[in-house]
Parts: C-alpha cells; sequence; structure tokens
C-alpha cells in the first residue's frame, strides 16, 4: 500500500496543498490525471511531476461521507452525481478497466469462490460490451469528495481509468467503506442506482452489475494490502437483485 505525505502552505498566493506520493502505486500520475480534468469537478493542479502534485487547499475540506454517516446519504448520493456530470477529462495514458481485472486471477482464499468466479464473469463481459469509454477518476468514493468554500464540491486523489461511465459508479456504491449498514442495502442500492440515472446518462442495470464485479476486485485489492474491507457484503446484496 502506497503512503502519502502532504504539506500545506501556499503559492503565489494561493492556498495549496503538496501531496507527495512515498513509492509508486496508483496514484502515482494522480496529477497528470486532475490536469486533464482541469479543475472540472476536481481540484485545480499548479505543478506536478509523477508522484508529487502541488495543488489547490480545498477548506474547509469537508468530506462527503460526513453527510453520508449522519442521515444525509440521499443528498451525498446527489452531490457525488453532481460531481460526476460536471468531470469533463482530456485524453490522458491511463490503464484500462480490463488491465484492473487481471487482478481477479490473484484472489485467495479468503473469498468464496463461486463469488469471485461470478464477479470475473461479468466483469469479463461488461469489459467487451463498453460503449463510450473515457478518463475516469478511478476511486470516486465518499471521502475522496471534499467540501470547498468557493468551488463547492470537488473530487481528489484519482487513480486514472479508462472505461465507460457506470463503472466510476463503483466507488461511490460500496462507501462510506466502513458502514455496510448504510450501502450494503437493497433498498439503499436501488435508490442510489435511481438517483444517479436521473442526473447521469447511464444504463443504471451495467451500473448494478459493475458495481458487483468491483465489490470483489475491490474486496481482493483489500486483502492484498492488509486492509479491512466490507465491501463482500455489498457484492452478496447485490447478487440476487442481478440473478
Amino acid at each position: 500500500m502506497t503512503k502519502d505525505m502532504l504539506t500545506f502552505g501556499r503559492t503565489a498566493g494561493r492556498a495549496a496543498v503538496l501531496k507527495v506520493i512515498e513509492r509508486e502505486g496508483d496514484e502515482w500520475r494522480s496529477g497528470a490525471i486532475l490536469d486533464a480534468f482541469g479543475g472540472r469537478g476536481v481540484v485545480r493542479v499548479y505543478e506536478y511531476v509523477d508522484g508529487a502534485v502541488l495543488m489547490e487547499r480545498l477548506i474547509p475540506g469537508t468530506p462527503l461521507s460526513e453527510l453520508a454517516v449522519n442521515g444525509r446519504d440521499e443528498e451525498a448520493t446527489t452531490i457525488l452525481a453532481d460531481v460526476i456530470a460536471s468531470m469533463s477529462p482530456l485524453e490522458t495514458p491511463a490503464p484500462t478497466v480490463q488491465e484492473w481485472g487481471k487482478s481477479f486471477a490473484t484472489a485467495g482464499p479468503q473469498i468464496a469462490g463461486d463469488l469471485v468466479e461470478r464477479a470475473h464473469e461479468i466483469y469479463t463481459k461488461l469489459c467487451g460490451s463498453q460503449s463510450k469509454t473515457r478518463l475516469l477518476h478511478g476511486d470516486l468514493h465518499h471521502d475522496n469528495v471534499l467540501y470547498d468554500a468557493k468551488r463547492d464540491w470537488l473530487a481528489i486523489d484519482p487513480k486514472g481509468v479508462i472505461g465507460e461511465l457506470e463503472y466510476e459508479l463503483g466507488a461511490a456504491l460500496r462507501n462510506p467503506f466502513d458502514r455496510p449498514d448504510i450501502f450494503a442495502q437493497p433498498r439503499a442500492i436501488e435508490r442510489r442506482l435511481k438517483q444517479f440515472a436521473a442526473k447521469l446518462p447511464i444504463d443504471a442495470a451495467r451500473a448494478l452489475r459493475w458495481g458487483f464485479a468491483q465489490a470483489v476486485l475491490s474486496a481482493i485489492w483489500g486483502i492484498e494490502d492488509g486492509a479491512a474491507t466490507h465491501s463482500t457484503a455489498l457484492a452478496e446484496a447485490m447478487l440476487p437483485m442481478i440473478d
């Protein structure tokens, strides 16, 4: 798991944050990914190199997860949809969702084999039937959307991946990560997808299937990183909705 260092200061009279990644990993090129969005729905970048990015500081920087865990998940979902709708990227090199899917092969015994097999099957079919692929944030969950008093809610810390828009919803559907009581309930899943579909040009059925497959993939990554994960709870709640 990569670690990062944050330093707060000012540059050219503007409040700024310098983020330095300890070693190469998922966010190594986050500066280039943010720059491709040009400040549209994301934090503005001042300078960057691989492994480090100087960007605007969001004040007060309240994470969207605070709304979701305090009984305002419907409002938080609307905000997420609005942020996604405002993110209009330029082209830039990034891995594809197909490349990310190779991690299914590394699944260990901690996750039921039939769940991994079903998720891998669905993920592969979705990869092969995508349309209108583009640069995505790739990790757009509630703690990666912060409030700024001047610019409203903005995304930070992208990983960057090329895929269809429905893929972008996967991280949001399995978060806030430590509150499966919020996200792993069929009624909440349906309500969230309905909200996203009302504001974004997506196929809700595809988003559901991506969400299921990504939840299992996220669990695989979490186990590899030695981190706690509750995303299998989402996968188990979604599976009957798919079948």
